[in-house]
C-alpha cells in the first residue's frame, strides 16, 4: 500500500465537500463531516499561465460538487493543480487528532538536531535561525542524490513533497538512524505517515475557517494565513517522544 492508499483508507466514509478555493500560493478546501466544517490546506502547484488556451481544470467552478472521495483521490493526478485539491480534500477529510503538541517545527528540528547534522528538504525562512541551533545544518533541492541524506541525522522534509508525489522516494533514502520529520501545512495531520518511516509530523490546523479562506483568495503567504487563523501543530511517533 502505498502512502496515498493508505491515507485515502483513512477517510471517513461520508462528507461533503463545500468549497474548493485555488489561491496563487494556497489551495483551500472545506468538508463537512459530521456536521463539522473543516477546512485543509496544500500548497499551490501550477502548469501554465496561459489564459487564453485550452481549459487546463475541466471541473473549473464545479469542483465542490464532487464526492469528497473523488475530490480527495486527485491527490494522485499528474496534473500539479489538482494534486493540490486533492491533497487538501484530504486534509480536511482526515480526522483530527485527539493529542497533538502545540509546537512548530523550527523548534522541533532545534530540538532533534542539536549537536547532529540535519538535512532540509525545501527552504524555510527560519533556516537563518535555526543554523547556530543544530551541529551541523545541509538545505537541499528537493530531488537530493542517494548520497547525500544518509548522513543526516535528522531529516526535515517539506510537505510539498506529499503534493508532488516525491515524498515517498525521499523517505526511501533515509538512513536506518535518522529521525524524520515533515513539516507545513500541505502535510497530512495524521498518524498514518508513521507507517511510512516519518518519526514527526509538523503540520496546521485551520481554526477560523472563513478568514483564512479570504486570505488563500487574495494570495496569503502562509504567514498570513497563520495570522488568520491556523494553529501549528506538531504529532509524534511514540518512540520520537523527547
Amino acid at each position: 500500500m502505498t502512502l496515498l492508499d493508505d491515507l485515502l483508507a483513512a477517510l471517513p466514509s461520508s462528507a461533503n465537500i463545500l468549497h474548493v478555493s485555488i489561491g496563487v500560493h494556497w489551495t483551500a478546501v472545506v468538508a463537512r463531516v459530521d456536521g463539522q466544517d473543516h477546512c485543509g490546506l496544500a500548497s499551490t502547484l501550477t502548469t501554465s499561465t496561459e489564459h487564453f488556451g485550452e481549459a487546463t481544470i475541466a471541473q473549473a467552478g464545479q469542483l465542490h460538487t464532487l464526492p469528497a472521495r473523488e475530490l480527495a483521490q486527485m491527490a494522485g493526478s499528474d496534473h500539479p493543480t489538482l494534486a493540490s485539491v486533492g491533497a487538501a480534500a484530504i486534509n480536511a477529510l482526515l480526522p483530527v487528532p485527539e493529542t497533538w503538541e502545540n509546537l512548530n517545527a523550527e523548534e522541533v528540528i532545534a530540538e532533534r538536531g542539536a549537536g547532529k547534522t540535519v538535512a532540509m528538504i525545501g527552504g524555510f525562512p527560519f533556516v537563518p535561525r535555526l543554523r547556530p541551533r543544530v551541529g551541523e545544518l545541509l538545505v537541499l533541492e528537493q530531488h537530493p542524490g542517494p548520497d547525500e541524506l544518509p548522513r543526516a541525522d535528522v531529516i526535515a522534509i517539506t510537505g510539498m513533497t506529499f503534493v508532488n508525489h516525491s515524498l515517498e522516494g525521499l523517505l526511501a533514502l533515509r538512513a536506518p538512524h535518522a529521525t524524520v520529520l515533515v513539516m507545513g501545512a500541505s502535510t497530512p495531520c495524521s498518524p498514518v505517515l508513521f507507517d511510512h518511516g516519518v518519526d514527526i509530523v509538523s503540520s496546521s490546523i485551520v481554526r477560523e475557517i472563513d478568514p483564512v479562506l479570504r486570505a488563500v483568495e487574495q494570495g496569503a503567504t502562509f504567514r498570513q494565513l497563520h495570522k488568520a487563523g491556523v494553529e501549528l501543530v506538531t504529532l509524534r511517533r511514540a518512540e520520537a517522544q523527547p
